[in-house]
């Protein structure tokens, strides 16, 4: 731990330009496959069975609403499966280290020596080791466990904040994939209401089809984002362990060598 390198892993979050090239090559991918696969399937459901087809898969996911629901629902798991596994593999481990474990524990501690050490160290943008530093700060400045126990405090209050803010865009789009579907049952009422007169007349199939469109949009998206909602929980819930044993494990560490 005595490396001057920077830990560059430290943000939760992907670069912008990872975002902007995963959310692209989604977009294409997902473009590929409704034109080579899910429309061709669907039109041949439609002209077998007619109407009969709204049940369909291919024909309940076929329009362009929910093409749009199902990229930017793959980009949103792609956000949270980042964040995930950035906690798991890369802050979870570190929950537990004792960064002075190389010092005497029944004597006290040399606060400017493991100061300078934690700074220096790989792991000093991380999220734990950074409360560390923080807290040696105030008690370097105050010589008082109290204000360095509150440093704690207020480290991973902000930590929980950071994170909470880092999910906005991810919540954002939860939001947004609904409001898609609902676009796509206004866009197909309106399309049904203009074949009322083919509907009056004996042929239902264009009313049926348009119609098709509205509660297939909604009902896609739906399903989307109640799955992106149970990822959110469960990042959520990483995230909330990830504070509390942030802090956990500094007062177990430092704290008590502190006090000697």
């Amino acid at each position: 731990m005595k490396t001057t390198k920077k830990n560059k892993q430290s943000s939760m979050n992907p670069s912008a330009i990872m975002s902007l090239g995963v959310f692209l090559g989604i977009v294409a991918l997902v473009h590929l496959l409704y034109q080579g696969i899910i429309r061709p399937f669907a039109d041949a459901a439609i002209a077998a069975y007619g109407s009969g087809a709204t049940s369909n898969l291919w024909v309940i996911f076929k329009d362009f609403e929910q093409q749009a629901s199902v990229s930017i629902g793959l980009f949103c798991a792609f956000l949270i499966i980042y964040k995930y596994q950035r906690i798991v593999f890369h802050e979870e481990p570190l929950f537990t280290m004792d960064y002075l474990s190389a010092y005497d524990k029944n004597e006290a501690l040399d606060v400017n020596k493991a100061l300078q050490e934690l700074e220096q160290s790989a792991y000093a943008e991380n999220s734990s080791m950074s409360t560390w530093i923080d807290c040696l700060r105030r008690y370097k400045n105050t010589q008082n466990v109290q204000h360095a126990s509150a440093a704690i405090n207020d480290s991973v209050d902000i930590l929980a904040a950071q994170l909470e803010s880092g999910n906005s865009m991810i919540r954002y789009f939860i939001w947004a994939i609904p409001s898609i579907g609902f676009i796509g049952t206004v866009r197909g009422i309106g399309s049904a209401l203009a074949k009322a007169e083919e509907a009056v007349s004996g042929d239902i199939s264009g009313m049926v089809d348009k119609l098709g469109v509205a509660f297939n949009s909604t009902l896609v998206s739906l399903v989307i984002s109640i799955i992106l909602m149970y990822l959110l929980h469960v990042l959520n819930n990483r995230q909330d362990e990830m504070v509390i044993n942030t802090q956990k494990n500094c007062e177990k560490h430092l704290l008590t060598q502190l006090h000697k």
